[in-house]
């Protein structure tokens, strides 16, 4: 009983290297790599996509901390002049409406 038992074991055993590596094979061939391929152009756009939105997200940031984007009624555009852009460089804690 106990040699029925250890060949069972065994052929469990057997079988189940073989499959593990049959589909590390699997990975080898020229479909493996470009499913592997494929997988990582996938990764390298979704990362793109996250940079390129945290780039908007900054930028709206910065316009709206200078006030870029505002009209005012003295006819002038939004932004800060030179002397306020010199308060807002030494001190960026504050709002755009304490420089002016």
């Amino acid at each position: 009983m106990k040699r029925v038992f250890w060949v069972a074991v065994g052929a469990t055993v057997g079988i189940l290297v073989v499959r593990k590596l049959s589909q590390k094979a699997d990975q080898f061939t020229p479909q493996g790599v470009a499913k592997q391929l494929a997988g990582l152009g996938d990764a390298v756009r979704a990362f793109g996509a996250e940079v390129r939105a945290g780039m908007e997200a900054r930028e709206q940031e910065l316009r709206e901390a200078l006030a870029l984007d505002d009209h005012h009624p003295n006819g002038h555009g939004g932004g800060l002049d030179a002397d306020a852009a010199a308060r807002f460089a030494n001190d960026p804690d504050t709002t755009w409406r304490d420089t002016r």
